[in-house]
Formats: C-alpha cells, structure tokens, sequence
C-alpha cells in the first residue's frame, strides 16, 4: 500500500463554531493548530493516536488568497461537518498521477515548524464530491499526530458514502488499505465513529 491514513477534517463557517462541535460531540478539548498563510485557514487539532482530526475554518484575519481554498471551504456553509479525509504518501507526484483527474497540483505549504506538501484542486473541489482523500507528504519526521496530547480518543470507524462509491474503493485498491475506513454507495456522506473517554461518539 502506497497511501497511509493521516487525518480527518472538520469543516466549519468560522473556527470558533466548529471547535466549540467538535468538543461538544466528543466531550474533550482540543489543541494545537494555527494559521496556514498560503490558503488563509486556521484550524485546531485533537489527536486520535496514529491520525489527527482537524477543525478547519477561513480565517478573516488573514487576506482571501486569488486562488480557492482548500477543501472547497470558500463554498462551505451550514453547521461544523466533517467534510473531507486526508492519506499521507511517500511519493506525492506519483499518487497524484495513478488519482482522478483534478485531485491537485503538488504545493509546498508550511505552519509553523511543519513542512509538507499537498495535492490541492485548481478549483478546491476534491474528485467525487469530496469524498476522494487528499493527498499528502510531510517534510522531515515532524507530524502533528505524534505532537499532540493524549485525548483518549480513536477512530473506531469511518465511513464514505458516495452514489459511486464502486468506482471510488477502484481508484484507491491496491494503494489503501485500513480496516477503520469503509467506502459504500450512497448519498455523499461521511460518517466517523469515534472512542472517546465518555463512550463512542458519532460525527457526520
């Protein structure tokens, strides 16, 4: 398997509103997170053991970028939703070429310390609705995962739904393969069953 899974992410209208979800649906608080210059988001973070769930939001003290942000968050509206799922590669030039056309140009990107680069769409509308992951290489040994405090949170299980879902389980066989992840048909979905120190908690 060439692609590992990295993180899932939280969309909301304003990052107040959605860490203020996050931590009302799973009952813990989150931490870590800043800016990210280049798209003009910022976000917080709440570790999941070998992945990370990320709360991301525009960020109105910084300047709206020419380009479309990432995750199509210049679209996003409505209640803090998770939106979009994230897998980490060695190879990203390589994995954006064996993905549907539009998954992203390889962009160099930094916060703080972390360096990485990610496949971002021209238009910030990942394939298939947003249900195909994006994709991701970190720079260096630094990963936020292994950064962040103990929540005595992990994902149990997480679902994709899409009316294609046949086709898009097609484009990832052979180069994903995690037991918690399950791609169904269906309306465009996502559903994550989460362990938490206060039982098992489900987000959509």
């Amino acid at each position: 398997m060439t692609l590992v899974f990295d993180h899932i992410a939280v969309s909301a209208e304003t990052l107040a509103e959605g860490v203020e979800a996050v931590e009302a649906w799973l009952g813990v608080a989150l931490a870590g997170g800043g800016q990210h210059g280049h798209m003009a988001t910022h976000n917080r973070l709440l570790g999941l053991g070998d992945i990370y769930l990320e709360v991301i939001a525009a960020d109105p003290a910084q300047v709206r970028p020419a380009w479309p942000r990432w995750f199509d968050l210049d679209h996003f509206a409505g209640r803090p939703r998770l939106t979009n799922w994230i897998v980490a590669c060695d190879d990203l030039a390589a994995e954006v070429a064996a993905s549907p056309a539009g998954v992203g140009v390889v962009t160099q990107l930094q916060r703080g310390d972390y360096r990485w680069e990610m496949a971002v769409p021209a238009d910030g509308k990942l394939p298939y609705g947003g249900a195909f992951p994006a994709l991701i290489h970190w720079h260096g040994t630094l990963h936020p995962a292994r950064a962040l405090p103990e929540s005595g949170c992990r994902l149990r299980r997480m679902e994709i739904a899409h009316p294609q879902g046949a086709a898009l389980a097609a484009h990832l066989a052979g180069r994903f393969g995690d037991s918690r992840v399950v791609i169904a048909e269906g309306p465009l979905g996502f559903r994550a069953e989460i362990d938490t120190p206060h039982g098992l908690r489900v987000i959509g």
